[in-house]
Protein backbone atom coordinates (compact mmCIF):
# COMPACT_ATOMS: atom_id res chain seq x y z
CA UNK A 1 0.00 0.00 0.00
CA UNK A 2 1.30 3.44 -0.93
CA UNK A 3 0.80 6.65 1.03
CA UNK A 4 -0.56 9.98 -0.10
CA UNK A 5 0.53 12.80 2.20
CA UNK A 6 -1.15 16.14 1.53
CA UNK A 7 0.11 19.32 3.20
CA UNK A 8 -1.70 22.64 3.33
CA UNK A 9 -0.35 26.14 3.91
CA UNK A 10 0.12 26.78 7.61
CA UNK A 11 0.57 29.95 9.60
CA UNK A 12 2.40 31.31 12.62
CA UNK A 13 2.29 34.31 14.96
CA UNK A 14 4.71 35.40 17.67
CA UNK A 15 3.67 32.62 20.05
CA UNK A 16 2.27 29.67 18.11
CA UNK A 17 2.69 27.70 14.89
CA UNK A 18 -0.07 25.77 13.09
CA UNK A 19 0.48 23.19 10.34
CA UNK A 20 -2.11 20.72 9.06
CA UNK A 21 -2.72 18.12 6.37
CA UNK A 22 -4.18 14.70 5.50
CA UNK A 23 -2.81 11.17 5.08
CA UNK A 24 -4.54 8.70 2.71
CA UNK A 25 -3.98 5.48 0.90
CA UNK A 26 -2.61 6.65 -2.43
CA UNK A 27 -5.17 7.72 -5.03
CA UNK A 28 -2.65 7.62 -7.90
CA UNK A 29 -2.78 7.33 -10.86
CA UNK A 30 -6.07 9.27 -10.88
CA UNK A 31 -4.72 12.45 -9.34
CA UNK A 32 -6.10 15.71 -10.58
CA UNK A 33 -4.07 17.13 -13.45
CA UNK A 34 -4.51 20.21 -15.59
CA UNK A 35 -3.83 18.10 -18.70
CA UNK A 36 -6.89 15.92 -18.18
CA UNK A 37 -9.97 16.66 -20.24
CA UNK A 38 -13.48 15.33 -20.68
CA UNK A 39 -14.23 12.02 -19.02
CA UNK A 40 -10.67 11.72 -17.65
CA UNK A 41 -11.06 15.02 -15.82
CA UNK A 42 -14.51 14.05 -14.49
CA UNK A 43 -13.11 10.71 -13.29
CA UNK A 44 -10.22 12.44 -11.50
CA UNK A 45 -12.61 14.82 -9.71
CA UNK A 46 -14.93 11.98 -8.68
CA UNK A 47 -11.94 9.93 -7.53
CA UNK A 48 -11.06 12.72 -5.09
CA UNK A 49 -14.23 11.79 -3.19
CA UNK A 50 -13.37 8.07 -3.01
CA UNK A 51 -10.29 8.45 -0.84
CA UNK A 52 -9.40 6.16 2.06
CA UNK A 53 -8.05 8.08 5.08
CA UNK A 54 -5.40 6.54 7.30
CA UNK A 55 -6.16 6.85 11.01
CA UNK A 56 -3.68 6.94 13.90
CA UNK A 57 -0.55 6.97 11.73
CA UNK A 58 2.50 8.82 12.97
CA UNK A 59 3.60 12.02 11.20
CA UNK A 60 6.59 14.19 12.06
CA UNK A 61 6.94 17.95 11.55
CA UNK A 62 10.31 19.57 10.95
CA UNK A 63 10.59 23.36 10.92
CA UNK A 64 13.88 25.19 11.54
CA UNK A 65 15.19 23.65 14.78
CA UNK A 66 11.76 22.25 15.68
CA UNK A 67 10.85 18.54 15.45
CA UNK A 68 7.44 17.35 16.70
CA UNK A 69 5.51 14.11 16.19
CA UNK A 70 1.75 13.51 16.28
CA UNK A 71 -0.76 11.01 14.82
CA UNK A 72 -3.56 11.31 12.30
CA UNK A 73 -7.20 11.53 13.34
CA UNK A 74 -10.10 9.32 12.20
CA UNK A 75 -10.45 11.07 8.83
CA UNK A 76 -6.70 11.10 8.15
CA UNK A 77 -6.44 14.74 9.24
CA UNK A 78 -3.52 15.90 11.34
CA UNK A 79 -2.80 19.25 12.91
CA UNK A 80 0.26 20.53 14.73
CA UNK A 81 -0.48 23.38 17.13
CA UNK A 82 2.92 24.18 18.61
CA UNK A 83 4.23 26.92 20.94
CA UNK A 84 6.74 28.87 18.86
CA UNK A 85 8.41 32.12 19.95
CA UNK A 86 11.54 32.19 17.78
CA UNK A 87 12.15 35.26 15.64
CA UNK A 88 10.81 34.76 12.13
CA UNK A 89 10.82 37.13 9.18
CA UNK A 90 7.43 38.01 7.67
CA UNK A 91 6.49 36.05 4.57
CA UNK A 92 6.38 32.39 3.53
CA UNK A 93 8.62 29.73 5.08
CA UNK A 94 9.15 26.08 4.14
CA UNK A 95 8.40 23.21 6.51
CA UNK A 96 8.60 19.43 6.13
CA UNK A 97 6.37 16.55 7.22
CA UNK A 98 7.46 12.90 7.09
CA UNK A 99 5.61 9.65 7.71
CA UNK A 100 6.48 5.97 7.42
CA UNK A 101 4.48 2.77 7.22
CA UNK A 102 6.17 -0.62 6.92
CA UNK A 103 8.72 -0.23 4.11
CA UNK A 104 7.06 2.87 2.69
CA UNK A 105 8.02 6.38 3.72
CA UNK A 106 7.18 9.87 2.49
CA UNK A 107 8.63 13.33 2.82
CA UNK A 108 6.58 16.33 1.72
CA UNK A 109 7.37 20.03 1.91
CA UNK A 110 4.82 22.74 2.61
CA UNK A 111 4.75 26.45 3.40
CA UNK A 112 3.58 28.51 6.32
CA UNK A 113 2.88 32.23 6.59
CA UNK A 114 4.14 34.82 9.03
CA UNK A 115 1.91 37.81 8.17
CA UNK A 116 3.43 40.82 6.52
CA UNK A 117 3.68 44.08 8.45
CA UNK A 118 0.66 45.49 6.61
CA UNK A 119 -2.26 46.64 8.69
CA UNK A 120 -4.83 44.54 6.87
CA UNK A 121 -5.58 40.88 6.29
CA UNK A 122 -7.98 39.76 3.58
CA UNK A 123 -10.41 36.86 4.09
CA UNK A 124 -12.19 35.78 0.91
CA UNK A 125 -14.73 33.15 -0.05
CA UNK A 126 -13.97 31.25 -3.28
CA UNK A 127 -17.03 30.03 -5.22
CA UNK A 128 -18.80 32.93 -6.95
CA UNK A 129 -16.60 35.42 -5.12
CA UNK A 130 -13.64 35.10 -7.47
CA UNK A 131 -14.22 31.69 -9.13
CA UNK A 132 -17.37 31.56 -11.30
CA UNK A 133 -19.13 28.46 -9.93
CA UNK A 134 -22.93 28.92 -10.29
CA UNK A 135 -23.50 28.00 -6.65
CA UNK A 136 -27.14 29.09 -6.80
CA UNK A 137 -27.79 26.45 -9.51
CA UNK A 138 -27.16 22.99 -8.06
CA UNK A 139 -26.98 21.00 -11.30
CA UNK A 140 -25.07 23.65 -13.24
CA UNK A 141 -22.42 23.83 -10.52
CA UNK A 142 -21.89 20.05 -10.63
CA UNK A 143 -21.82 20.04 -14.43
CA UNK A 144 -19.20 22.79 -14.58
CA UNK A 145 -17.06 21.10 -11.91
CA UNK A 146 -17.05 17.79 -13.78
CA UNK A 147 -16.77 19.08 -17.33
CA UNK A 148 -14.24 21.90 -17.06
CA UNK A 149 -10.67 21.66 -15.86
CA UNK A 150 -9.09 24.72 -14.22
CA UNK A 151 -7.74 26.06 -17.53
CA UNK A 152 -11.37 26.28 -18.70
CA UNK A 153 -12.78 27.82 -15.53
CA UNK A 154 -13.12 31.60 -15.25
CA UNK A 155 -12.65 34.36 -12.72
CA UNK A 156 -14.81 37.47 -12.68
CA UNK A 157 -13.59 40.47 -14.66
CA UNK A 158 -11.15 42.67 -12.71
CA UNK A 159 -11.21 40.44 -9.63
CA UNK A 160 -7.49 39.67 -9.98
CA UNK A 161 -6.77 43.38 -10.28
CA UNK A 162 -8.76 44.06 -7.10
CA UNK A 163 -7.13 41.25 -5.11
CA UNK A 164 -3.64 42.18 -6.29
CA UNK A 165 -4.13 45.74 -5.12
CA UNK A 166 -5.61 44.53 -1.83
CA UNK A 167 -2.49 42.46 -1.23
CA UNK A 168 -0.29 45.57 -1.36
CA UNK A 169 -0.33 48.57 0.92
CA UNK A 170 1.76 51.72 0.83
CA UNK A 171 3.14 53.62 -2.13
CA UNK A 172 6.39 51.66 -2.19
CA UNK A 173 4.45 48.56 -3.21
CA UNK A 174 6.55 46.42 -0.85
CA UNK A 175 4.44 46.06 2.27
CA UNK A 176 1.87 43.31 1.79
CA UNK A 177 -1.43 42.30 3.32
CA UNK A 178 -1.92 38.59 4.02
CA UNK A 179 -4.68 36.58 2.29
CA UNK A 180 -6.86 33.76 3.58
CA UNK A 181 -9.33 31.82 1.39
CA UNK A 182 -12.13 30.23 3.45
CA UNK A 183 -14.70 28.13 1.61
CA UNK A 184 -17.44 25.52 2.01
CA UNK A 185 -15.69 23.39 -0.58
CA UNK A 186 -14.11 20.27 0.92
CA UNK A 187 -10.40 19.54 1.40
CA UNK A 188 -10.80 17.06 -1.48
CA UNK A 189 -10.69 20.04 -3.87
CA UNK A 190 -7.60 21.72 -2.40
CA UNK A 191 -5.36 20.94 -5.39
CA UNK A 192 -7.95 22.34 -7.79
CA UNK A 193 -8.30 25.59 -5.83
CA UNK A 194 -4.57 26.04 -5.25
CA UNK A 195 -3.70 25.54 -8.94
CA UNK A 196 -6.57 27.71 -10.14
CA UNK A 197 -5.53 30.60 -7.88
CA UNK A 198 -1.90 30.24 -8.99
CA UNK A 199 -2.83 30.09 -12.68
CA UNK A 200 -4.75 33.36 -12.42
CA UNK A 201 -2.00 34.98 -10.32
CA UNK A 202 -4.23 35.61 -7.34
CA UNK A 203 -2.34 36.44 -4.12
CA UNK A 204 -0.86 33.41 -2.37
CA UNK A 205 -3.21 32.55 0.48
CA UNK A 206 -3.67 30.25 3.41
CA UNK A 207 -6.62 28.07 2.31
CA UNK A 208 -9.16 26.75 4.83
CA UNK A 209 -11.76 24.27 3.58
CA UNK A 210 -14.48 21.95 4.88
CA UNK A 211 -14.06 18.49 6.43
CA UNK A 212 -12.80 15.88 3.97
CA UNK A 213 -15.38 13.67 2.23
CA UNK A 214 -14.88 10.00 1.46
CA UNK A 215 -17.73 8.92 -0.81
CA UNK A 216 -19.44 9.76 -4.09
CA UNK A 217 -22.66 10.65 -2.25
CA UNK A 218 -20.68 13.40 -0.55
CA UNK A 219 -19.58 14.73 -3.93
CA UNK A 220 -23.19 15.47 -4.87
CA UNK A 221 -23.50 17.57 -1.71
CA UNK A 222 -20.15 19.31 -2.23
CA UNK A 223 -20.13 22.90 -0.97
CA UNK A 224 -23.62 22.60 0.51
CA UNK A 225 -25.05 22.04 3.97
CA UNK A 226 -24.13 23.77 7.20
CA UNK A 227 -21.72 26.71 6.90
CA UNK A 228 -20.87 27.07 10.60
CA UNK A 229 -17.41 25.67 9.87
CA UNK A 230 -16.66 28.89 7.95
CA UNK A 231 -17.62 30.98 10.96
CA UNK A 232 -15.35 28.88 13.17
CA UNK A 233 -12.41 29.08 10.74
CA UNK A 234 -12.74 32.85 10.27
CA UNK A 235 -13.09 33.32 14.03
CA UNK A 236 -9.93 31.28 14.55
CA UNK A 237 -7.96 33.40 12.04
CA UNK A 238 -9.02 36.70 13.61
CA UNK A 239 -8.37 35.37 17.12
CA UNK A 240 -4.91 34.21 16.01
CA UNK A 241 -4.05 37.67 14.62
CA UNK A 242 -6.13 40.05 16.78
CA UNK A 243 -3.91 43.06 16.03
CA UNK A 244 -4.94 43.11 12.35
CA UNK A 245 -7.90 44.78 10.65
CA UNK A 246 -9.78 42.56 8.21
CA UNK A 247 -11.50 42.93 4.86
CA UNK A 248 -14.10 40.21 4.18
CA UNK A 249 -15.11 39.28 0.62
CA UNK A 250 -18.00 37.00 -0.31
CA UNK A 251 -21.11 36.72 -2.47
CA UNK A 252 -24.87 36.58 -2.09
CA UNK A 253 -25.43 33.10 -3.58
CA UNK A 254 -25.47 31.38 -0.18
CA UNK A 255 -24.75 32.52 3.39
CA UNK A 256 -21.78 34.90 3.27
CA UNK A 257 -23.65 38.12 4.17
CA UNK A 258 -25.21 36.59 7.29
CA UNK A 259 -21.99 34.83 8.25
CA UNK A 260 -20.01 38.06 7.94
CA UNK A 261 -22.63 39.91 9.98
CA UNK A 262 -22.03 37.40 12.80
CA UNK A 263 -18.28 37.92 12.48
CA UNK A 264 -18.66 41.71 12.69
CA UNK A 265 -20.81 41.37 15.81
CA UNK A 266 -18.26 39.00 17.37
CA UNK A 267 -15.23 41.20 16.54
CA UNK A 268 -16.60 44.76 16.65
CA UNK A 269 -13.12 46.34 16.42
CA UNK A 270 -11.47 44.15 13.79
CA UNK A 271 -13.56 44.35 10.60
CA UNK A 272 -12.82 47.31 8.34
CA UNK A 273 -14.91 46.39 5.28
CA UNK A 274 -17.29 43.78 3.87
CA UNK A 275 -17.62 43.18 0.12
CA UNK A 276 -20.49 41.07 -1.25
CA UNK A 277 -20.72 40.15 -4.93
CA UNK A 278 -24.19 40.23 -6.50
CA UNK A 279 -24.69 36.94 -8.37
CA UNK A 280 -28.13 37.49 -9.91
CA UNK A 281 -29.78 40.24 -11.96
CA UNK A 282 -31.17 42.03 -8.88
CA UNK A 283 -29.80 42.79 -5.46
CA UNK A 284 -31.21 40.72 -2.62
CA UNK A 285 -33.36 42.78 -0.24
CA UNK A 286 -32.29 40.75 2.80
CA UNK A 287 -28.65 41.26 1.90
CA UNK A 288 -29.22 45.00 1.51
CA UNK A 289 -30.58 45.08 5.07
CA UNK A 290 -27.53 43.21 6.35
CA UNK A 291 -25.22 45.69 4.64
CA UNK A 292 -27.14 48.63 6.11
CA UNK A 293 -26.83 47.06 9.56
CA UNK A 294 -23.07 46.64 9.07
CA UNK A 295 -22.81 50.31 8.11
CA UNK A 296 -24.51 51.19 11.40
CA UNK A 297 -21.70 49.26 13.13
CA UNK A 298 -19.06 51.42 11.42
CA UNK A 299 -18.12 48.71 8.93
CA UNK A 300 -17.87 50.07 5.39
CA UNK A 301 -19.64 47.89 2.83
CA UNK A 302 -19.90 47.38 -0.91
CA UNK A 303 -22.62 45.29 -2.58
CA UNK A 304 -21.38 45.01 -6.16
CA UNK A 305 -22.01 43.24 -9.45
CA UNK A 306 -18.70 44.14 -11.11
CA UNK A 307 -15.30 44.20 -9.44
CA UNK A 308 -14.64 47.64 -10.91
CA UNK A 309 -17.20 49.04 -8.44
CA UNK A 310 -15.43 47.23 -5.59
CA UNK A 311 -12.09 48.69 -6.70
CA UNK A 312 -13.49 52.22 -6.71
CA UNK A 313 -14.94 51.65 -3.24
CA UNK A 314 -11.56 50.37 -1.96
CA UNK A 315 -9.85 53.45 -3.38
CA UNK A 316 -12.42 55.80 -1.86
CA UNK A 317 -12.08 54.16 1.55
CA UNK A 318 -8.25 54.18 1.27
CA UNK A 319 -8.13 50.39 1.56
CA UNK A 320 -6.00 50.32 -1.58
Amino acid sequence: MKLDLKLYRGYVNNEELIVFGHLFKSWAPDKFSIEKRGIKHAHAILHKFRIKPLENFEVKLKFKELEVTTKTQEDGYFRFTIPYKADLEPGWHEYEVTCKMYEFGMIEKGELLKPYPGKLAIISDIDDTFLISHSNSFFKKLYVMLSKNINKRKVFDDVVKHYTRLSHSGQDGKAKNSFFFVSSSEWNLYDFIEEFASMHELPKAVIKLKKIKTGLRDFVRSGRGNHDHKFIKIKDIISFYPHLQYVLLGDDSQHDPYLYERICKTFPMNIKAVYIRQTSSKQNGKVQKVMANLNSMNVTTCYFRDSEKAIHHSEREKII
